[in-house]
């Protein structure tokens, strides 16, 4: 049995591999056959070049290339080793991260895409009051001049996120100094907010929620929106609310996802107390 050389299509059988990976091995100098019969270019693969093919398997599946694996098959130091390894964790590791990023990202957007489905779906137009969660948001200070596509697939936004070496996720939120000024096209200053996936220093950071609020979703245009404003702040008077001058607009459907305006659905945010 030691002795014995099996064919490529044994080895393949026995070790659960395709002849196209045995020969690919062999090019690239990986795993070469013990003996090439003649005219026919057969191979056949001694015990020994059998039992390697578990172990390039084991290297693969640890994410090493077939080249890096090379050193490891014809024998190395321990310290060689050691190096690799390490540098290997570090690979994995930044992989990982980058996996991370994509999953939560997607996952964010996927729930905004089903929150703007069933609000669709349902007709959920009434105005409510609700306990804002607080979360710690990126922001940006700009103007504001009506353009609503400039203002949610913000350019300015973007390339600061990335000089600052991070990433967004989950909805924009834009606050407004004022939704009367904002009503009567007034409206100047803006602030702009979205959730960062890696932690940002603290400078950069404001504080969002943590207290009641006004919320009432808006579906359509980003133009007819101070219909939803209206209908708010009659809704506020008639049931004894204070509205705050401040007011947020959670963007949970727009341009990032869609082009058909009437699709977009936004959540209008104004923190409210009782009046005495």
């Amino acid at each position: 049995m030691e002795n014995e050389l099996y064919s490529i299509g044994k080895i393949g059988e026995m070790c659960k591999i395709t002849k196209k990976a045995l020969r690919y091995y062999d090019k690239m100098g990986i795993l070469a056959p013990d003996k090439v019969a003649g005219e026919s270019g057969y191979r056949y693969y001694s015990k020994e070049n059998l039992l390697a093919v578990p172990v390039i398997k084991y290297y693969k599946q640890s994410g090493f290339k077939l080249d890096e694996m090379k050193e490891f098959l014809n024998g190395t130091t321990y310290d060689s080793f050691d190096k690799s390894f390490r540098k290997k964790i570090d690979e994995l590791r930044e992989l990982d991260r980058e996996i991370n990023l994509k999953i939560r990202s997607v996952k964010d957007w996927h729930n905004l895409i089903v929150e703007a489905q069933m609000v669709i779906e349902n007709n959920i137009c009434d105005v409510t009051v609700k306990y804002i969660e607080s979360s710690t948001l990126i922001f940006l200070e700009q103007d504001f001049k009506y353009d609503y596509m400039d203002s949610i697939i913000n350019i300015k936004f973007n390339n600061y996120i990335d000089s600052i070496n991070n990433a967004i996720t989950g909805p924009v939120i834009i606050s407004f100094p004022s939704f009367q000024d904002k009503i009567n096209g007034n409206c100047s200053k803006m602030r702009i907010m979205q959730e960062t996936i890696l932690k940002s220093k603290e400078e950069l950071t404001i504080e969002f929620g943590g207290y009641m609020a006004i919320a009432c979703y808006h579906i359509g245009s980003h133009e007819t929106i101070n219909e939803t404003y209206k209908k708010i702040q009659q809704w506020a008077d008639t049931h004894g609310y204070i509205c705050s001058e401040e007011c947020c607009e959670r963007y949970v459907t727009d341009y990032w996802t869609t082009k058909n305006v009437d699709k977009f659905v936004t959540e209008i945010l104004i923190k409210v107390k009782r009046k005495k």
